[in-house]
């Protein structure tokens, strides 16, 4: 465990993302095993290009991509959008939407 340990930082000094070790030694073997495989599949440089498309709309052949606002959970809690998710699929439209989840607690931030 110590050469991946020591290639995930090599990583994660390389990205400024040293930060996700920041409660590495308070894990079990076990969650540091899983911590150290999660990070080693992180794809960054993906990352970075994502993250420098946000909030730039882009066109891929007739499919529009648009951004849109973050929505707080306490706002969202209580609607029904399945509805207006099932008509939106009938008439031929698709959302993708990522909801961050784990990390704030798992990382103590």
């Amino acid at each position: 465990m110590e050469e991946k340990l020591e290639k995930v930082k090599e990583i994660l000094k390389q990205e400024k993302q040293e930060h996700l070790l920041a409660n590495f030694d308070t894990l079990n073997s076990f969650q540091k095993e899983i911590l150290l495989d999660q990070i080693l599949q992180i794809d960054f440089k993906q990352m970075k290009e994502l993250y420098n498309k946000v909030g730039k709309n882009q066109q891929n052949g007739n499919a529009k991509i648009e951004a849109i606002p973050y929505v707080e959970k306490a706002k969202i809690e209580g609607h029904n959008f399945f509805d207006k998710g099932a008509e939106a699929v009938r008439k031929g439209k698709l959302a993708i939407v990522t909801m961050a989840g784990g990390q704030g607690t798992r990382l103590r931030t």
